[in-house]
């Protein structure tokens, strides 16, 4: 799979190369879940934006067999990693072991861990401890890992897609904040609706499940990402992404009652790259070849809701991170942003 397709006397454009893969993973993957658009709208987003996606939701609500169906639609390597308490740091980067060699005699050779794929499911993640958890900071940051003082680079494009149960959960560790901002988005996964419910009850309990068709290849998927950087952004556009994330921290003069009562740390610059990133991304998928505000307000919970760090009055008051976001929002006005352009 992923031949291209050309255009009589071309190659296929990278817009309709963007358009004809998009379509084919949103169409693919509908055929095995139910619902969960936003989700799926998501981590499609994130895929074509170069970041990692965790997803957070209880048990049994269809988080890896998303991510399973999405390999499934790409033709790209895949492995997965169940996150359990007794994980250790080789099980995913892998080890150097002591093999016979061909001459008789014994040598180190290098065993590959799971890491080294296109697209890592790491199932559970937060049910491992931290030491382990650590394991993927490199792997997410830089694309490589470094065993025995050897680095070792990942298969291109590398995407980690994580799953978690809520922290109220017993057996769970809290991600540390430096792999959290290695996400690009977090996504919250809901229950299903009534009707969703009773079609997922059709699809999983029948004698036939759907065959998946991959639509896209490591190549492709290369492509389109490199399309989305080149994806011009205006100016204003971009200082509406600078005061977002600015505006998150409490110690600034223009950040919201909110974020200076209940906030104690806030969003990181990655948080800016990715709300950039994802701008890009939901323009092409809207048939444009600019980024609008909306495309950033879209991403904004995505983006920024794991990387806020709420003190102990938030949580007895029970705010969230998904309401301060929306005084974000609401905070730094777009009219704002326009007048500049105005002036300017």
């Amino acid at each position: 799979m992923g031949s291209q397709y050309t255009r009589p006397g071309g190659r296929e454009s990278d817009l309709d190369l963007f358009a004809r893969v998009t379509s084919g993973i949103l169409s693919e993957v509908r055929r095995a879940i139910v619902g969960q658009e936003e989700v799926l709208s998501g981590a499609l987003v994130g895929l074509l934006a170069g970041g990692h996606v965790l997803l957070e939701g209880v048990p049994g609500l269809g988080k890896t067999r998303l991510v399973r169906t999405l390999a499934s639609a790409l033709d790209l390597t895949y492995s997965r990693i169940q996150f359990t308490p007794d994980l250790m740091p080789a099980d995913i980067t892998g080890t150097t072991i002591i093999a016979d060699d061909p001459s008789g005699g014994r040598s180190f050779r290098f065993e590959a861990g799971p890491v080294f794929t296109n697209l890592l499911l790491a199932d559970e993640v937060n049910r491992a401890t931290p030491k382990t958890q650590s394991a993927l900071l490199e792997a997410m940051g830089e694309g490589q890992v470094t065993v025995a003082n050897t680095v070792r680079p990942l298969p291109a494009p590398f995407m980690v897609l994580a799953t978690q149960n809520p922290l109220e959960m017993e057996g769970t560790y809290p991600l540390p904040e430096a792999q959290l901002d290695r996400f690009a988005f977090k996504i919250l996964v809901g229950y299903p609706s009534l009707q969703e419910l009773t079609t997922i009850l059709d699809l999983t309990t029948g004698d036939a499940a759907p065959k998946i068709t991959p639509v896209a290849s490591a190549d492709e998927i290369l492509r389109l990402q490199a399309l989305v950087r080149q994806v011009p952004i205006a100016q204003h556009v971009r200082d509406y992404v600078a005061r977002l994330v600015i505006a998150s921290h409490p110690d600034q003069r223009d950040a919201p009652r909110q974020v200076r009562q209940y906030v104690r740390f806030g969003a990181s610059p990655r948080a800016g790259q990715a709300l950039v990133l994802a701008g890009k991304v939901r323009a092409l998928l809207d048939g444009r070849y600019n980024v609008a505000f909306e495309d950033v307000r879209w991403a904004a919970h995505l983006a920024l809701r794991h990387r806020l760090l709420l003190n102990f009055e938030a949580e007895a008051d029970g705010v969230t991170a998904d309401s301060i976001i929306d005084q974000l929002v609401m905070g730094v006005r777009v009219d704002d942003m326009v007048d500049r352009v105005r002036v300017s």
